[in-house]
């Protein structure tokens, strides 16, 4: 060649070798339109914690919520997403500060383990319930501090006892008659008030309870413990 370039020789940076000018023309290169392609790993691991029935949530060392499952923001009474941003311990109360305070040390000094931690919180429904929060670091090891993974584990309580109804020795004594089956007049007779006067304790009880008519009445009656279940005839407890 005239100038003395070597065959293959690309000159001004352009397939052609056409200089300034044929780089202008040249065509720009466009990103495919739509969304950014996402990790699928990503939106599979959502996909499953949406799904399971365990309380899960992954937060900041600091216990700021990144990311809640259905199952811990029912814990909470709200939508997952409305989780973002909120700490755990403003619901979950650590029932031993101690351990907190052992679990900040820890995730200081760059240990990677697996902490529980005994809480306590209120519930949706106004009963307060106890359970335990495990927490264990996630992500790259050189991560300071990491990400934790909270599981949230229910104790399973015992009902609270049905409340004991409060009723008068006179009251007790005509439920007791009724549950038997005595009419009006021979509960009066036996007690030794008019019928009227019967009547008068019965609808002040049903009034009470909130309930219509003496089938009701007896089974209330029951169910609050007023009468002794498993006697006959029936007596008042």
């Amino acid at each position: 060649m005239a100038d003395g370039a070597e065959p293959g020789t690309v000159r001004s940076g352009t397939p052609d070798g056409g200089g300034p000018r044929a780089a202008q023309n040249a065509p720009e290169e466009v990103p495919p339109p739509g969304p950014a392609p996402q990790n699928p790993w990503r939106n599979h691991f959502l996909s499953l914690l949406d799904r399971l029935p365990t309380p899960i949530a992954v937060c900041r060392a600091d216990g700021g919520v990144l990311i809640a499952n259905p199952a811990m923001a029912a814990e909470w009474g709200a939508a997952p997403g409305r989780l973002c941003g909120r700490n755990l311990l403003d619901l979950f109360r650590p029932r031993d500060t101690a351990q907190l305070e052992r679990l900040t040390e820890a995730l200081r000094l760059g240990r990677r383990s697996r902490y529980p931690v005994a809480v306590g919180w209120r519930g949706t429904d106004g009963v307060t319930r106890q359970g335990e929060l495990t927490l264990d670091p996630v992500g790259a090891p050189s991560a300071r501090p990491p990400v934790l993974l909270a599981l949230l584990k229910v104790r399973e309580s015992a009902p609270p006892a049905a409340p004991r109804g409060r009723v008068s020795p006179v009251e007790g004594r005509i439920l007791a008659l009724a549950a038997g089956g005595a009419t009006t007049a021979a509960i009066g007779s036996a007690l030794g008030l008019t019928v009227d006067g019967v009547n008068y304790h019965l609808s002040r009880l049903s009034r009470r309870w909130r309930v219509q008519g003496r089938t009701a009445l007896v089974a209330r009656a029951y169910v609050l413990g007023v009468l002794e279940p498993g006697s006959w005839p029936p007596r008042a407890a």
